[in-house]
């Protein structure tokens, strides 16, 4: 039938049929490579994937222990949640320690945290003016391992009207073991 067709076309015809049956087989295999390629693009980076969380799990049973004695630190040693009382306390806290190092609090304020899955939270936010030093020993006092004390945000510069003074803005909370939590 194929012969047939390509009798009744003359020289000219047959020429043009040949490009455009060349065109289609390059076409054709152009997308069938390209969709291989991709393929195997996709596969590696999948597998890339796999390797990298089989080796984050390695690690994390490796170090089981670990994390098994780290948890058990954690409930025995971070404090049980209160109320709302518990932000006066940082803020007391925080009013101690800056007493000690004659920084300056300004427009202190406290509040409480929306809860978190692994804690729940009370935050102060205050701003201070001191010379450098004291400021660094105030920031290194507030925060201990033990005392579940972070900055969430902190902003720090230089007073624009004394330069020997530097000015911060802090958002302090401490972090409490969460409801229901048992010691």
């Amino acid at each position: 039938m194929i012969a047939q067709v390509l009798q009744r076309m003359n020289r000219r015809e047959r020429v043009l049929a040949g490009l455009v049956a060349l065109v289609v087989f390059f076409l054709a295999n152009l997308f069938v490579w390209s969709w291989l390629l991709r393929a195997i693009g996709d596969s590696r980076v999948e597998v890339a994937k796999r390797k990298q969380t089989h080796n984050e799990q390695t690690v994390l049973l490796r170090e089981s222990d670990l994390w098994a004695k780290r948890e058990q630190w954690l409930r025995e040693h971070q404090p049980v949640f209160h109320g709302a009382s518990d932000a006066s306390a940082l803020l007391d806290q925080l009013k101690q320690i800056a007493g000690k190092h004659n920084v300056l609090i300004e427009n202190p304020a406290i509040g409480t945290s929306p809860t978190m899955g692994a804690y729940q939270s009370v935050f102060a936010s205050i701003e201070t003016k001191s010379p450098w030093p004291p400021l660094v020993h105030f920031l290194y006092d507030v925060q201990a391992p033990d005392a579940f004390v972070v900055f969430e945000s902190a902003n720090i510069a230089i007073d624009s009207g004394d330069p020997s003074q530097m000015r911060g803005k802090f958002k302090i909370a401490r972090w409490y073991a969460p409801a229901g939590a048992t010691k």
